[in-house]
C-alpha cells in the first residue's frame, strides 16, 4: 500500500481510503436500506482493510440514520486497539435533528455537531474534520473560527471540505490566510472516469494551494465495476439495481464507451475494471486518497486490488481520453488558443 501526505499537511493516509457509508443495517427511513451491512461485518470489513494497509476512514453523522455509520465505527474503534492506526475522517452539515438548528454549519451548529460525533465515535479527537456542504446561510468566517477553536482545543487536528464551489474554496482560503486561522488540508468531491467536472477548475485549484483531493463514488455507484452491461437490466442486489434513475442517467454513449476502454485494459491487465477505474484515479495530479465503500469482504479485497495495479502513460492516455468530457466556455476557447487552461 503506498501512503501520501494529505494535501500539504504532515499526517501520511493510504491511497484507498475505506469509506464507512454502507456501514450498519438502515431501516426504511434511509437511503442505504438493502444496501448496507450489519455490525458485525461492517467490523471484519474495517479490521481486515487496517490489514491490508490501509489507515484511512471516512464517514459522515449524516450516514444511516441517528449517526449509524459513525456508532458502528465507534464500537469498532472501542473493542479493538486500533485508534492510534487510523486516521480518522468524518463529516458534518445536514440535517441531524428538527428545528432551524438541526442543520448548517453556523457556530451554534459547529459546536454541537463535533461533540455528537465525538460521543458516537468512542474517542477524543477527530483527525480530518469536514464541512460536507458549504453552507450559503452562514459567513465563511464564522464557520473557520468554529473549526479553528476545535483545533485549538486538540478535538479536532486537520480541517476539511467537501462539495465546495470553487469560488467558495478561494475564498474560504483567503480568510484562513488574512485572519490567521487553520485552513482546509483537502476537498472530498465527486470524481471518477464518469465524473471529470472537477478538472475545470478545482484541481487546478487544489495544486495551486495545496489541497489533497477525496474523490467520493470513484466507481460511480458501481457502475465502473464492469458487472453493468447496456441495454440488460442491473444485477440483482446491486446499489443501481435500488438506485434506477442514477443508471439511467449513466446510460449515454460516453458512459459505455468508457467502460469498454476499461474493461479491455483491465484484460490486458489480468485485473478487473474496478482495480484499473481505482488506480486510473489515485494515478490522477492532487489526489491524496481514493474513497471506496464495501458492504462485503470481497467487494473490500477488490477494491484494494488497486493498489497494485500501476497504470502507464499510454494507459492513462486510453482512459482519459476514453473518458473526456466537452469543457464548455471558456476553457474551450482557452484550450484552442493555448492547448491548455
Amino acid at each position: 500500500m503506498e501512503y501520501r501526505t494529505l494535501g500539504r499537511s504532515g499526517v501520511k493516509v493510504s491511497t484507498l481510503c475505506l469509506g464507512a457509508m454502507t456501514f450498519g443495517e438502515a431501516d426504511e427511513k434511509s437511503m442505504m436500506h438493502g444496501i448496507s451491512c450489519d455490525e458485525d461485518t461492517s467490523h471484519r470489513i474495517m479490521s481486515r482493510a487496517l490489514e491490508l494497509g490501509i489507515n484511512f476512514i471516512d464517514t459522515a453523522d449524516i450516514y444511516g440514520q441517528d449517526g449509524l455509520s459513525e456508532r458502528v465505527v465507534g464500537s469498532w474503534l472501542a473493542k479493538g486497539q486500533h485508534r492510534d492506526q487510523v486516521v480518522l475522517a468524518t463529516k458534518f452539515r445536514f440535517r441531524m435533528s428538527e428545528g432551524p438548528n438541526g442543520s448548517g454549519a453556523s457556530r451554534y451548529r459547529i459546536m454541537r455537531a463535533v461533540e455528537a460525533s465525538l460521543r458516537r465515535l468512542q474517542t477524543d479527537r477527530i483527525d480530518l474534520y469536514q464541512i460536507h456542504m458549504q453552507d450559503i446561510d452562514t459567513p465563511e468566517d464564522e464557520i473557520l473560527r468554529a473549526l479553528d477553536d476545535l483545533i485549538t482545543q486538540g478535538k479536532v487536528l486537520y480541517l476539511g471540505a467537501s462539495n465546495y464551489t470553487a469560488y467558495r474554496l478561494v475564498d474560504s482560503l483567503w480568510t484562513s490566510k488574512s485572519e490567521g486561522r487553520a485552513r482546509f488540508v483537502s476537498l472530498q468531491m465527486q470524481y471518477s472516469l464518469l465524473v471529470r467536472e472537477l478538472e475545470r477548475e478545482h484541481i487546478p485549484l487544489c495544486q495551486k494551494f495545496g489541497l489533497g483531493v477525496l474523490p467520493w463514488s470513484p466507481l460511480a455507484g458501481g457502475f465502473l465495476t464492469g458487472k453493468y452491461d447496456k441495454d440488460q437490466p442491473p444485477p440483482a442486489g446491486t446499489r443501481l439495481e435500488k438506485w434506477k434513475e442514477r443508471l439511467s442517467r449513466y446510460d449515454s454513449p460516453r458512459n459505455w464507451r468508457i467502460i469498454d476502454a476499461v474493461r479491455a485494459l483491465a484484460t490486458e491487465r489480468g485485473s478487473t475494471p474496478t482495480a484499473v477505474s481505482l488506480a486510473w484515479l489515485v494515478q490522477k495530479p492532487t489526489v491524496s486518497s481514493a474513497i471506496f465503500g464495501a458492504r462485503s469482504l470481497d467487494q473490500l479485497e477488490q477494491c484494494a486490488a488497486a493498489a497494485k495495479v500501476t497504470l502507464s502513460d499510454e494507459d492513462m492516455k486510453r482512459l482519459d481520453e476514453a473518458s473526456a468530457f466537452d469543457l464548455g466556455y471558456p476553457y474551450d476557447f482557452m484550450g484552442h488558443i493555448q492547448k491548455r487552461w
